[in-house]
């Protein structure tokens, strides 16, 4: 690519699972003409998933791969130019915002809708990446009905693990909690809850040391941090709830964020503290982080966009 060509867009959108597709859906519609890169993960989080039951219009379920398909397509008939490219700078001290894409393109653009989203952390254990999807989980929510009436375990210590196995102790016959330490970083009332739960197992002070099963998990086996003692458990499902992280690092010099990296909006709306650039999806949630509110807030980004251009005189 040639140095010093710069390309002038009305809207820019970074990223590519429900809220980045949404947006462009919506910014599309309204004549934006809006050009989105899809960034590392074409589809985001959801290509990683394999059934999704939970999203409304689709009575069978759908294959999480198959339904980004949809919304890609979606958004390329209604005449959104998607592309591959990776964010990888951005300077939002003056306006036009300018963005680098694979650290050559230049974009200079009046709005720039970030819907990069947060990556599931893994324990990294090479069992975990090989049977994800066969039973290996990061998100309850989404997979804790196929396994229904089972046994499963779970690892993590905040309040998203602690929420998790209460929501898979209504669905499930036992959860086997597994906890590193010996006490929860999950507040006091989550903490007590899952202790007042008959069906939830905690097993405090102990590590997974490997995911056992072929083709689909089949037990796991725990190590003791302070005896060293090993113990295999068998279960249908492993779900991992070490917490989530953004992919925000790019914008932190100018778009205000928690501690953790989730992007801060402006409540109600999909606004940061930049003027013309806004945050949908999961790198701005880290209550819901649902296909659905992804979309939803994809939706309200367009708009919030489109209003912006409006009042600058576009």
């Amino acid at each position: 690519m040639e140095q010093g060509t710069i390309e002038k867009l009305s809207v820019l959108i970074i990223g590519s699972g429900p809220a980045g597709y949404t947006a462009a859906i919506y910014a599309a519609r309204a004549n934006m003409k809006p050009v989105l890169y899809q960034g590392i993960q074409p589809g985001g989080q959801l290509t990683i998933t394999t059934e999704v039951e939970n999203y409304p219009g689709y009575p069978e379920g759908i294959q999480g791969p198959e339904m980004m398909v949809h919304f890609e397509k979606q958004a390329s008939r209604m005449g959104a130019d998607i592309r591959y490219g990776l964010a990888t700078k951005v300077d939002f001290s003056s306006t036009p915002h300018k963005v680098w894409i694979d650290e050559e393109k230049e974009i200079h653009a009046d709005t720039v809708i970030i819907s990069t989203g947060a990556s599931a952390k893994w324990l990294g254990i090479p069992s975990e990446e090989r049977l994800n999807g066969y039973g290996v989980s990061a998100c309850a929510v989404c997979d804790g009905f196929f396994f229904k009436g089972k046994e499963v375990a779970i690892i993590g210590a905040g309040d998203t693990a602690a929420e998790e196995a209460i929501y898979l102790s209504k669905l499930c016959t036992q959860v086997h909690m597994i906890v590193r330490r010996d006490q929860m970083r999950a507040s006091k009332v989550m903490q007590d809850r899952v202790l007042s739960t008959p069906n939830i197992k905690v097993y405090w002070n102990s590590e997974t040391d490997e995911i056992l099963g072929d083709k689909k998990v089949e037990a796991v086996r725990i190590k003791n941090n302070q005896t060293g003692d090993t113990q295999e458990i068998p279960v249908s499902a492993f779900f991992v709830a070490i917490g989530h992280q953004p992919n925000s690092a790019i914008f932190k010099d100018y778009v205000e964020m928690d501690e953790t990296g989730y992007i801060i909006t402006v409540p109600g709306t999909t606004k940061t503290n930049v003027a013309g650039v806004f945050a949908a999806g999961d790198v701005q949630d880290k209550n819901y982080r649902q296909a659905v509110t992804a979309a939803g807030s994809g939706c309200m980004a367009a708009l919030d966009a489109e209003r912006y251009l409006t009042s600058i005189g576009h």
